[in-house]
This record gives structure tokens, sequence and C-alpha cells, in this order.
């Protein structure tokens, strides 16, 4: 009888230590992909700045059109066209007809199937921008809206508002706009939909002074938004300004070009660094101790 029970004592014993073996590699296993959902993937920080550079491009269309309220094509700086030169411009009251202070504007610019912006970036479909006439007024509100609107593949959709404030000239500064975009976007990237919430504001920093020179036009970019992605819910915010740069645009490259955002996600954090000020398509996203180089733009 003694050779039996040994015999099943021996086999209980080697079951619980399999079962604290699989039970520590299942807890293990748990952690690692606890860890992984905290923290901010790469494909996370690229889609992110896939929607920065739409809502850049989108910012920069909208200003131009709302700059240019009488005219039906984008600004012609230096003998070249700033956007596109594709677009279909629409205006209601329609051009040619005198504006009054109180008229409601509406603007809607169509790029049809694909119209390529100077900084190589494709868009299609149409924005839609309202607002009030008010010709001697500092501050101005704008309405926008998406009508099946493409941004290099990516469908945004959403409605929301800029305001464009005329800053004070002081003895160092002349007067100049501020733009705040409010923004309430989906993104859907490769049939996945991120769904963005918060503002960005775009100061004019060198180039004011020059009215008919485009490329050299500086923006320095601040805000924070929250965007919530298939895998979980994401806090931006930009830590050091965005810087960007008109004359990429002669190279065919994004214009965001220095700036750091600092992305939050279950406490964690990480960061997006977009360079040292040179014209090129590379960040680098930065994550548990890991450095990443993201393509963005085309």
């Amino acid at each position: 009888m003694t050779q039996p029970i040994n015999f099943i004592l021996m086999k209980t014993r080697s079951f619980i230590k399999m079962a604290v073996v699989c039970a520590s590699i299942f807890f293990a296993s748990c952690n690692r992909n606890e860890r992984t959902e905290n923290l901010m993937s790469k494909e996370e920080a690229q889609s992110s700045s896939k929607i920065d550079l739409a809502s850049d491009d989108i910012g920069s269309i909208i200003e131009d059109q709302f700059n240019n309220i009488d005219s039906n094509s984008f600004s012609f700086k230096n003998g070249e066209v700033a956007l596109s030169a594709c677009a279909t411009i629409t205006r209601v009251p329609s051009f040619g007809t005198p504006l009054t202070p109180g008229t409601q504007v509406t603007k809607t610019i169509d790029f049809g199937t694909g119209c390529t912006l100077s900084n190589n970036n494709v868009v299609s479909g149409k924005i839609i921008i309202s607002f009030t006439y008010q010709p001697t007024a500092t501050s101005h509100t704008v309405n926008y809206s998406f009508v099946n609107f493409y941004h290099n593949n990516i469908k945004i959709e959403g409605d929301k508002s800029f305001t464009r404030t005329m800053t004070q000239a002081t003895a160092t500064s002349p007067s100049h706009p501020i733009v705040v975009m409010n923004m309430d976007l989906t993104a859907t990237i490769n049939g996945q939909i991120h769904h963005r919430v918060g503002t960005r504001t775009r100061e004019i920093i060198e180039g004011y002074g020059t009215p008919n020179i485009f490329y050299d036009n500086v923006y320095s970019i601040i805000g924070n938004w929250t965007t919530t992605h298939p895998t979980g819910v994401v806090t931006s915010t930009i830590t050091t300004p965005l810087k960007a740069k008109m004359s990429c645009l002669n190279q065919n490259k994004p214009l965001l070009v220095q700036g750091i955002i600092t992305f939050t996600k279950n406490n964690n954090t990480a960061t997006l660094d977009y360079g040292n000020g040179e014209c090129d398509n590379l960040a680098v996203y930065t994550v548990n101790g890991n450095s990443y180089n993201i393509v963005i733009g085309n």
C-alpha cells in the first residue's frame, strides 16, 4: 500500500508544480499585455501624426479662404499657388455680389476626386466654411464642415469652428492674427476610427511683414486634445511649441519641422519630436525608453 500512496503523492506534487508554472506564465503574460495596453503604440503615434498633418492643412485652407473672401482661387504668392490650383471654389452670395456688414458668407472648396497640395499631400471632397462678414472686427469666428473629404486617403468628418483674432501692435511686434482651431473630428484610417476633440492655436511668428511673400511665413502652434483610438484614449499636449515653415512647400515636404508633443495613456507618457527645424518627413517617437522614426506625410 505504501508504494501506490507514494506514487499518488508524487503525481499530486507534479501536478501542483505544473499548475504553479502555468499560473506564473499566465499572469506574466497578462502583465505584459497590460503594460502594452497602457503604453501608446508606434501605430497610434503614426495615426496621431497623420491627423496632425490633416489638421494643419485644413487650418491653412480655411484661413486662406477666409482671408480671400472675394477670390475663387487660392492665394497666389511669388507667382505660385500656395495650396492647390485644381480646386473649384464657390460662394454664397455669389462672387461679384457686393458684401455689406452682417452678411452671412458661405464658401465651398471642392477638390473633386483629388488635388495634390504643394506639400505633396492629396485631398479630395469638399470643405465648407461660413462666417459673418464684419470687415472692421478684430475677431471672427469661422465655422467649417466636410463633405466626403479625404486627406491622404484618410476620411475626415465633423464640424466645428476656428476663431481668428488680430493682436494689438507693440513696439516689437506688428498686429498679426492668432487662429484658435476647435476640433471635433473623426478620422478613419485603414478602416479604424479615431475621434479627436481639442484645440490647436496657430500664431504667425515670421513673415507677416511681407504680405506678398508666402514662403517666408513661419507659424508657432500650441494646444492640447484627446484622441480616442481603437485601442484606448490618448491625451496629447504640445509641450514644446510646434513650428511650421511654409518654405518646406518648395521641397514638397510636410510643414511641421520642430517641437514636441507629449502623449499620456493610462498615466504613462511618450513623446513625438518633430526635429531641429529642417524640412523633412520624419519625427522621432519615444516610448518606454525606446525611440522610433515616424514617417509623416506622403
